[in-house]
């Protein structure tokens, strides 16, 4: 009895083990194209290499990312860009030498599932050097700070601001977003330049 418990004990060490490399190995496909973009380009008939640049999602663009479950699926728009973000308050101040940067994000449920999750989780900046920078918990005076436990029925939305800490010097190019706490296969990309 003793040896079947290890043999069990091996396999599920396996199996959790196979699990974890499958659940890093997640962002497989970069969504950069806003829908009003896709559709137009599609109407036209344009060769999909010819103004590539240009066709990428910006602020205030609109892109639609799929989560792992089935019917998952949110419309999320980086709306604004605070940069610098103040913070909201004395207390809260950004490390020596780095400035706080505010994205204010909407996500629209346009799946058939609850959506149900901390989107600060899934968001991050990056700046030209390929740096990436995760959220903090900050509040700034642009207004108020994404829900950090964010329930969205199908047709509901979610509105707010996501803080980033990022060295002064740091020039930001992008804006990205995955559902499932940053665990989804599709992350959104708005590029800021």
């Amino acid at each position: 009895m003793h040896a079947r418990t290890r043999i069990a004990a091996a396999l599920v060490a396996v199996a959790v083990g196979a699990l974890t490399i499958t659940a890093c190995d997640t962002g497989n496909t970069v969504v950069d194209k806003p829908k009003e973009h896709a559709a137009a380009k599609a109407d036209s008939g344009k060769d999909a290499k010819k103004g590539k640049s240009s066709d990428a999602a910006k602020v205030g663009d609109t892109l639609t990312l799929k989560g792992f479950e089935k019917g998952s699926q949110l419309d999320v728009t980086v709306v604004k860009v605070a940069d610098p973000g103040k913070p909201a308050d004395e207390f809260t101040e950004p490390d020596a030498g780095k400035r706080f940067v505010g994205v204010q994000f909407q996500l629209v449920n346009t799946g058939k599932a609850v959506y149900s999750d901390s989107p600060s989780n899934g968001a991050q900046v990056a700046d030209g050097e390929g740096q990436q920078f995760d959220s903090t918990f900050a509040d700034i005076t642009a207004g108020p700070s994404m829900s950090s436990s964010l329930r969205l029925k199908p047709g509901a939305k979610g509105l707010g601001w996501i803080v980033f800490e990022v060295p002064k010097g740091s020039k930001l190019d992008a804006v990205q977003f995955t559902m499932d706490s940053g665990f989804a296969d599709q992350t959104g990309e708005w590029k800021l330049k």
